[in-house]
Formats: structure tokens, sequence, C-alpha cells
């Protein structure tokens, strides 16, 4: 049983598949600003302690119970998948990648985010699940088709889960970001709602909502979207509103 502080995804996933995003307190050990259950940042210049990072990395393996050590990555705002067919080394070196994918039953895959979407995938037949890390940036180059891509499940056979991330309510961005979305897809307007000269509110949720239906998953598939990272101070790590922040995952992995 999952003892972890997590939020469940709350989808329609196939039996045996799991996924969860945790909780910046309940466990862990780190100290204000990354306080408590801080589980990244081991590589960052002003980051946390690393051997206090992997001792929180532990302690969630032990919490929830998980099948084998999670394989984690470097993650770099790119496009990148990797995909695992083993359990992780926790003495191998992490690879740099914003996506991995698995068809193995008990490997654990994670992704770190503090505002970025993390995005699950899970085949309907659960034969093969997915993580992606889609910040703005790997969003808008196509992170999430790249993730489908290196699935072997058609995406009409795919089920998604977005998790916490920046909410519409709260995530203010420039120029820069509407156009990187806007001049692929004048429909994407439909997500920025002005609020100043030059910025709008960005629904990153439902930017990749789009981007997922046009790639072949039915809407009624797409779960999730609706936990805001900013707003939540005593739940999420944020690093739009905090600067300096400690990082939450979102887990996946296949019931052996």
């Amino acid at each position: 049983m999952n003892r972890a502080p997590a939020v469940a995804a709350d989808w329609s996933a196939p039996a045996g598949v799991h996924a969860f995003t945790t909780l910046r307190h309940g466990a862990g050990m780190s100290q204000a600003p990354f306080d408590h259950f801080n589980l990244g940042n081991k590589y960052a210049a002003d980051g946390d302690d690393p051997a206090v990072v992997t001792r929180n990395r532990a302690q969630l393996a032990a919490l929830a119970g998980l099948p084998s050590a999670p394989h984690w990555l470097k993650q770099v705002h790119g496009t990148d998948v990797v995909r695992v067919d083993v359990p992780a080394d926790p003495a191998a070196p992490e690879p740099v990648a914003d996506a991995l994918v698995t068809s193995e039953p008990g490997v654990v895959l994670a992704i770190l985010t503090a505002d970025c979407l993390p995005v699950v995938f899970a085949a309907k037949d659960g034969r093969e699940i997915a993580a992606a890390h889609a910040g703005w940036p790997g969003l808008s180059k196509g992170m999430l088709e790249a993730t489908l891509a290196a699935m072997r499940t058609p995406a009409t056979e795919v089920i998604a889960w977005i998790g916490p991330a920046a909410g519409p309510q709260r995530y203010e961005v420039g120029e820069n970001v509407f156009d990187a979305f806007v001049t692929q897809d004048a429909g994407a307007a439909a997500a920025f709602a002005p609020t100043r000269p030059g910025h709008w509110l960005a629904d990153l949720p439902t930017l990749a909502r789009r981007r997922l239906v046009a790639q072949g998953l039915a809407a009624d598939d797409i779960h999730g979207g609706d936990l805001c990272t900013i707003s939540e101070p005593d739940r999420f790590f944020s690093h739009r509103r905090d600067g300096r922040s400690g990082r939450i995952a979102t887990l996946a992995w296949m019931q052996p």
C-alpha cells in the first residue's frame, strides 16, 4: 500500500497500473526552502544537499512500496525519450532526457516538477506506460508527441493523466510563450487569457489536451489537469512562486 504523502492519479487506468504525485510535506528531511520532501535538485548549484535528497528518495521507495528503484532523469526541457526495460541501478548515471517509456512490469518511471506538467500515459490494455516532463518549452517543442511516438501502443489506445502543475489562474507568461504556441497553432490562442500588455495567463493543461487530441487520444481519455502547484504552497513546490524550490515527483509503474 502507498503510504507516501501523495496525490493519486484520478484516471481510468487498467488494473495493475499505478501513478501518483508526491506532496512537499508529510515525509522527508530537507530544510527550507526545500522543506521537507524534496526529491530533486541533486545537481543544481543552489539546490538541496544531495545526500538529503538521496535519503528522501529512499524514504519514498519505502513508503510507497515500490517494486524497484525509480528511473530518474536529468531533465533539460527537451524532447528526448528513454525506453527502460530493467529496474534502475541507483549507482548508474541518470540519463539526460525528459520522458521515460517501459513495457516491463515492475519498472518504475519518475518525473520531477515544480510547476511544469507531469503527464503519465498508459496503454488501455495495461501493457505499456510512459511519463513525461513538459514545461512550456518542452510542450511547445513536442515533448508529448515525442513520448507517444516512442510508445509501441497506438495513440488511439492510450490514456493520459496530467498531474499538478502551474494553473491557468496563476501562471502569467509573456509574448515568447504565447508566440511559441500560437505561431504553430492559431487555435492555441484560446488557452491564453490577456492580463496586461504583452502578458497572458496560460492554461498549460488545456494546451496539453489540445496537442494530445491532435495525436489521436480521445478527449475523454485525458484526465487530471485541475491541481495548481502555485496556488497550494502547503502541498506543492512551485518555482514560479518561490524562486528556489524543491521538486515533487510523479511516479508510474505496472504491477509485477
